[in-house]
């Protein structure tokens, strides 16, 4: 599973020029702790999150000046990742430098954030739905094999795959779509091939 599997979408964000009383009330509003700071093209040029806001409100308390702009509060240093790191990967990065969520970005822009609670929310999907799924969607329906064929369990979101189908190509796809689906931590592909389309 990738990040671009769990990650959210939808991000709220703001500018730099977005002043700090409307961050606060964005942050409130939709219930988040933490806005990116893009610029119009989608680049990300920081972040602003409630540790900042702290910071700023310890500050105001001590008698110091306090921002009127999010430019002159937000963390410059961004924490990001590739839409295409494995899901377990991120939840490493995430661990390794203390963050409850990074920015992700492809091609030099922002396409979403994943946080810790979008990965855990992806390891809870029951096995045995998994299974069903991997049974009647990616062998019956995708690669038009007799589910009877193909062993399949899962246990804690590893699923194992057993049995032998027509190709090498085949059996490579079947670990790869199963990898992306929701709940799936690892996979241990025992699968065999018939014909080893890949030397022909």
């Amino acid at each position: 599973m990738h990040v671009r599997d769990l990650m959210t979408t939808d991000v709220v964000a703001v500018a730099p020029t977005t002043s700090i009383r409307d961050a606060a009330r964005m942050m409130f509003r939709y219930r988040v702790s933490g806005l990116p700071v893009v610029d119009p093209e989608g680049h990300v040029l920081g972040i602003i999150t409630e540790g900042d806001f702290l910071e700023m409100e310890l500050k105001r308390a001590d008698g110091g000046e306090t921002a009127e702009f999010v430019s002159e509060a937000m963390s410059h240093s961004v924490r990001s990742v590739s839409p295409d790191l494995e899901v377990m990967d991120a939840a490493r990065y995430m661990s390794d430098h203390d963050v409850k969520r990074v920015v992700v970005i492809e091609n030099g822009t922002m396409t979403g954030i994943i946080s810790r609670f979008d990965i855990v929310a992806g390891f809870t999907r029951p096995d045995d739905l998994i299974e069903d799924e991997i049974r009647e969607d990616l062998i019956r329906r995708v690669l038009f094999v007799d589910p009877s064929t193909v062993d399949v369990t899962v246990s804690n979101g590893v699923v194992r795959l057993f049995g032998k189908i027509g190709t090498r190509t085949e059996v490579r796809l079947m670990e790869e779509l199963t990898r992306r689906l929701d709940g799936v931590v690892d996979v241990d592909n025992e699968l065999e091939w018939r014909i080893d389309d890949t030397e022909l």
